[in-house]
């Protein structure tokens, strides 16, 4: 069942998941239309699951599920998986890797491979204090206070 995710306790679970590439608000329409249409229908052992989702900066989708109602379940999860998966055959975007670092220079929003970012932090055209995207945080609570945060409050300080 969707739901507002502003109605969602911070406790909710959440998964990230971010573009290659910024979406156009044309396809961004279009996926969000889909997400609502998929949640609609998304059920864990045949029970509807309380979720929602937003979309930021035309780049991230971020699934949510409040669990107190009803957790998600391993097929449920699979059945997202699937449903992210159509979106990047789809689109043509890479939604999947967790290898690929999202952060801000300036206004723009940058999208590098692992190893660039890291290469990117010894020549110091990245600093600690550069905002990043930490797409780990697994709860709402977690997303709203450090999701975009300094490097050096992340997983990223390693590279600094």
């Amino acid at each position: 069942m969707y739901v507002d995710f502003n109605t969602l306790p911070e406790e909710s679970k959440i998964w990230i998941y971010q573009s290659n590439r910024k979406f156009s608000e044309e396809e961004l329409a279009e996926i969000e239309s889909s997400l609502k249409n998929f949640i609609e229908e998304w059920t864990a052992h045949g029970s509807g699951l309380h979720a929602s989702f937003v979309t930021r900066y035309n780049r991230f989708i971020v699934l949510a599920i409040d669990q107190t109602i009803r957790a998600a379940t391993g097929c449920s999860i699979d059945a997202s998986v699937s449903f992210i998966q159509s979106l990047e055959k789809k689109y043509e975007v890479d939604l999947l890797d967790k290898m690929n670092v999202t952060f801000k220079l300036g206004d723009h929003i940058a999208y590098k491979p692992l190893i660039d970012f890291k290469k990117m932090a010894k020549e110091k055209a990245v600093s600690e204090n550069t905002i990043v995207f930490n797409n780990l945080v697994n709860t709402i609570g977690e997303w709203q206070d450090f999701w975009e945060v300094p490097a050096k409050e992340s997983w990223h300080n390693r590279f600094f």
